[in-house]
């Protein structure tokens, strides 16, 4: 069984939770998410927690009790919390710019780069360089932050490119002269 399944999922305050079946809906301060659960998963409400358990012990219902319990888990602190991702440019001539859902990213092809934000995606820019982006939903977030980083991966040998912050780029030994 799994260990990170076994663990409750408490409920916050200002969030309200509504299960219907394997549908769940969770609503907070700064918006509502709803999923539909995996098949072999069951979800009950017990007072100030959600707790997430398998129908059965077959291996499918093993396999997806921890994501189940992540899934909502994620949805409960997003819609709370929220969550952010910080990707950074790095090259000469470089840069991000943002107009309200739209992201332009300059990062040496002949014609800026423009991408469209989906919604519940803000975006914003600083410092030309630093891309930051916040959403309740994780997996749309990071989605959205692999797509900007596809654009412009950092290469190994000068380590220009859209990289996250903070993530180390294993670099490379050039051509040596005769």
């Amino acid at each position: 069984m799994s260990r990170i399944g076994k663990q409750p999922v408490p409920i916050p305050d200002q969030v309200s939770v509504d299960i219907k079946g394997r549908h769940v809906t969770i609503k907070g301060p700064k918006g509502t998410l709803s999923r539909e659960l995996p098949s072999a998963i069951v979800v009950a409400q017990e007072g100030s927690t959600v707790k997430v358990s398998p129908e059965n012990n077959s291996r499918i219902a093993r396999q997806r009790h921890g994501l189940s319990r992540t899934l909502v888990a994620n949805m409960v602190e997003g819609v709370s919390k929220g969550f952010e991702k910080r990707l950074q440019i790095q090259g000469v001539g470089y840069r991000a710019q943002a107009q309200g859902k739209k992201l332009t990213l300059n990062v040496g092809y002949s014609n800026p780069v423009e991408m469209q934000m989906p919604e519940g995606i803000q975006v914003a820019v600083e410092k030309n360089t630093e891309v930051v982006l916040n959403g309740i939903d994780k997996e749309v977030l990071g989605n959205v932050a692999a797509r900007i980083r596809a654009v412009r991966p950092p290469e190994p040998y000068k380590g220009k490119g859209i990289r996250y912050l903070g993530e180390q780029v294993r670099r490379k030994a050039g051509k040596t002269g005769k």
